[in-house]
């Protein structure tokens, strides 16, 4: 019947035919009890429910209401007619308990590649490189008004217990000073939890650690979530996006060869070995690195000249940088031209200094928030307590970007540079037509899982393009 009803050309049964789907199996088998127990759904079956989640970009109740009628996907999950469907809820378990601990965005990605490889489809040996963002499921709280609202709940409740309190207290923080709040916790919590009585008491002690973790939390991060992986990043110097960054690696034929997942303020040069690893080990040949300018760090240069590969990303001012202080802690952010300091904060202005033609190297500084330095959780060795302001330095050019400025201008690196623009339009698919744009969950781990289900469909529906 379903050589009648599903199209040859149909997507899903494309697919099916493309891939054994066998490997999900062998990957999870262990994963489930032998001898003890009901029988569970096919792991395949649970798999391939995910993937029509993603191919189609919907929910867990409606990839199985419509499983309930759709022939094409009682097909797909290899189903007769009549059998009857799964709860969604089986979904989120499988999710938790069969996938948790497997790598699965690289298992995903590898196995692709494979295929693509049999399939005489990757011909090329230059894989470009980027990241794409994806907003967290929870928008960030303010820090201030967090802080606010738990100091008024240890007030409320130590009044409640202890009227005498409301004259011993300290003075209430009346503006809207972030600094000035964190200062007047501080002093809440202090002075509550020297009173031994008092702070032991269930109902007090309960507000007073929430109010402790927001303080803590504020100072580690300035930001507030209900996912506490989520970190903002920057897309320009006025702009910036609260969530996670997808570091990605694809060739001239558009296929993703590796990929890694970190939160938002994670600069992107510092990703490309990895990506290299990956991609080298997933079976792809790599000649050359096509990438933007956030990609031509000095480490990036002497990692590729080391194996023998050209990086095509031309020089930034930002990023020609020579010999610099904690050159492993700052990141620079080519999308606000800014550098982004070991606590995610980005700097607010930056100062050409120097003169022209002296002899010597001019520099860019880079000055940050000073009211972010004083409440740092990472402050120590980083700011002086009591300096007016903190600075960040690099020099404007230097000796080991000198072979890449030659190498600018060669007709190679003008040819291999118009390929960049493939991956921004594979960075448009994953958000577009496969939900990317969005975390589906929370935390970093649901994230590797969302973009491992986002990237093997992708690669499938290229393949099977390529291999018409």
């Amino acid at each position: 019947m379903y050589d009648l009803v599903i199209p040859k050309d149909n997507l899903l049964r494309k697919i099916n035919e493309l891939i054994d789907f066998t490997f999900v199996y062998d990957e999870l088998v262990e994963k489930y009890c032998h001898n003890n127990g009901r029988n569970a759904e096919s792991p395949i079956r649970m798999f391939k429910y995910l993937l029509l989640k993603t191919i189609y970009n919907i929910s867990d109740v409606d990839v199985v209401e419509r499983s309930g009628y759709d022939m094409s996907f009682k097909y797909f999950l290899e189903m007769t007619p009549e059998d009857e469907v799964i709860n969604p809820s089986s979904l989120t378990k499988f999710r938790k308990l069969r996938l948790k601990d497997i790598d699965l965005l690289n298992l995903l990605i590898s196995k692709t590649v494979s295929i693509a490889i049999e399939k005489g489809i990757i011909q090329s040996k230059s894989i470009i490189v980027d990241a794409t963002h994806t907003l967290s499921r929870s928008n960030p709280i303010s820090p201030i008004d967090v802080l606010k609202e738990r100091a008024k709940q240890v007030r409320k409740v130590v009044y409640s217990v202890n009227q005498v309190k409301q004259g011993s207290l300290p003075p209430k923080n009346e503006n809207n000073d972030l600094s000035s709040e964190l200062d007047y916790c501080d002093k809440l919590e202090k002075e509550i939890g020297s009173d031994l009585a008092l702070s032991s008491l269930p109902k007090v002690k309960e507000k007073l650690n929430l109010l402790k973790e927001a303080i803590e939390d504020t100072k580690d991060h300035y930001t507030l979530s209900k996912d506490t992986d989520a970190r903002t990043g920057h897309k320009s110097s006025d702009s910036s996006f609260f969530g996670f960054k997808t570091h990605i690696a694809i060739t001239e034929e558009r296929i993703i060869t590796a990929a890694t997942i970190t939160s938002a303020e994670k600069g992107d040069g510092p990703q490309l070995p990895e990506l290299l690893k990956i991609s080298k080990q997933n079976g792809i040949q790599v000649n050359t690195i096509i990438g933007d300018t956030a990609y031509s760090g000095k480490e990036n240069f002497k990692l590729a000249n080391e194996q023998g590969i050209k990086v095509v990303a031309k020089l930034n001012p930002g990023i020609t940088q020579g010999h610099r202080k904690q050159e492993d802690k700052f990141d620079y952010n080519k999308d606000a031209g800014m550098f982004v300091c070991p606590a995610g904060h980005l700097a607010i202005r930056k100062a050409r200094q120097g003169k022209k033609n002296s002899g010597k190297n001019q520099t860019y500084t880079y000055l940050f928030d000073i009211e972010k330095c004083k409440t740092c959780a990472l402050k120590d060795g980083c700011y002086k307590p009591g300096a007016k302001s903190k600075t960040y330095a690099v020099t404007i050019k230097s000796d080991e970007h000198r072979d890449q400025m030659t190498f600018q201008e060669s007709d190679y690196f003008r040819e291999k540079s118009k390929h960049r623009y493939k991956i921004e339009a594979k960075n448009s698919e994953l958000k577009n037509v496969h939900g990317y744009g969005r975390a589906s969950s929370y935390g970093i781990k649901n994230m590797q899982m969302q973009g491992a289900m986002a990237i093997f469909v992708v690669n499938l529906k290229r393949i099977l393009k390529l291999n018409m």
